[in-house]
C-alpha cells in the first residue's frame, strides 16, 4: 500500500530554529503553518522570512515571483488549534526544557487528526522521554535540524521506543522532498550524531578558556586555521544562542549527575549579562560584523 505523502506541515514555535524549519519547507512547495506564542515572536519571523528570501532575490536564486510564492504558503498564527487542524507533520521547536516539550506533545496529541505525525527538533532531549504523554506512540520521532537549514542540508531521524517504520519511511522521504539528507540514528543516542561529535567540542572549547588556557578568540582562530571553517565554536555557540547551549548542557548535567557536565561561569556569566549571540546582538562576538568575519581576523598580529 502507497503511503500518504505530508503536504501541510505545522512548526511549533516561532523562534530561530522553528522559522528556518519552516521556511524550508514553504520553499519546497509545502503549505506551512508556524505557530507562535506571541505576536512579537510571529513579527520577527516574518521578518526574519522576508529578509532571508529578499537576500536570495539580491543573489538571483529566486525570482520575486518565487517569493511571492513561497510567501503565500506561510501562515503564521497564535492558535494552535488553527496550525494543526489539517497538519500530516507537526515539528515541535521549543525551548531544550523537557517538561515544557512534554507539556506541548501532550497539547498536540489532544488537538492534532489521528494521523498527524508529532516530531520534536531537539538536540538532546530524546523522543522516548516525551512519547508517554500521547497516545500515538507510533507516530512520534526526533527530527533534529541544523542551522541554517538551507546550508547544513541534513536532518538526524531517531525514533522513540514504539515508533512505526511507516512513520520514520514517511518523513524521510519529506525529509529529501525538502531538499535535506536524512540521517538514521540507529538507537537512541542523546546528542544523536553529529551533536555527540560537536558538543565534545563545545564543552572543552568552553573549558578550554573558563580554566585561563586561551582565549576565545584564538580556540576560534585555532579552529578555523585547522579546518578551513569560515566560523569557530565560540561563533558557532553566539549562532546557536548561549541560552539554549546552556540548556543542553543542563540537559547533559541532569542526566549524568557529573560535575564537569554543568555550564561553566564563562557561559552563564554572559546569559546573566543578556548576552545570548546573534539574536541579541551579542555574545562572545559582537554582531551584526562580528570579529572573525574581518580578513584579518586570521592573519598574524603583533603583540
Amino acid at each position: 500500500m502507497e503511503k500518504e505523502p505530508i503536504n501541510i506541515v505545522c512548526i511549533f514555535g516561532a523562534g530561530f530554529m522553528g522559522t528556518q524549519i519552516g521556511l524550508q519547507c514553504a520553499s519546497y512547495g509545502h503549505t506551512t503553518w508556524i505557530v507562535g506564542h506571541s505576536e512579537k515572536s510571529l513579527e520577527q519571523a516574518s521578518q526574519s522570512i522576508t529578509q532571508e528570501l529578499e537576500a536570495r532575490v539580491k543573489k538571483q536564486q529566486i525570482t520575486e515571483d518565487e517569493m511571492k510564492s513561497v510567501l503565500n504558503r506561510i501562515h503564521l498564527t497564535q492558535d494552535m488549534k488553527e496550525g494543526t487542524s489539517s497538519a500530516d507533520l507537526v515539528i515541535e521547536a521549543v525551548p531544550e526544557r523537557l517538561s515544557l516539550k512534554r507539556e506541548v506533545f501532550a497539547q498536540l496529541d489532544r488537538i492534532c487528526p489521528s494521523h498527524t505525525i508529532l516530531a520534536t527538533n531537539s538536540s538532546s532531549i530524546r523522543i522516548s522521554a516525551i512519547e508517554d504523554v500521547t497516545r500515538r506512540p507510533d507516530k512520534v520521532l526526533n527530527t533534529h535540524f541544523y542551522p541554517p537549514v538551507w546550508e547544513r542540508p541534513m536532518v538526524e531521524l531517531m525514533r522513540g521506543t514504539k515508533t512505526s517504520d511507516e512513520t520514520i519511511e514517511r518523513v524521510h522521504e519529506f525529509a529529501c522532498n525538502i531538499g535535506l539528507t536524512p540521517l538514521i540514528v540507529r538507537k537512541e543516542s542523546k546528542g544523536f550524531i553529529f551533536n555527540r561529535v560537536w558538543r565534545t567540542i563545545k564543552k572543552e572549547c568552553l573549558h578550554l578558556v573558563d580554566d585561563g588556557v586561551a582565549s576565545y578568540e584564538d580556540v576560534d582562530r585555532a579552529w578555523m586555521i585547522f579546518t578551513g571553517m569560515k566560523i569557530g565554536p565560540f561563533g558557532l555557540m553566539d549562532l546557536v544562542g548561549l541560552d539554549v547551549v546552556r540548556d543542553i548542557e543542563m540537559e547533559y548535567y541532569r542526566e549524568s549527575d557529573d560535575k564537569s557536565d554543568y555550564p561553566p561561569g564563562l557561559l552563564l556569566d554572559k546569559i546573566e549579562k543578556g548576552e545570548l549571540g546573534v539574536k541579541t546582538g551579542k555574545g562572545f562576538y559582537t554582531y551584526p560584523n562580528p570579529a572573525f568575519q574581518q580578513p584579518s581576523w586570521l592573519k598574524c598580529r603583533k603583540e
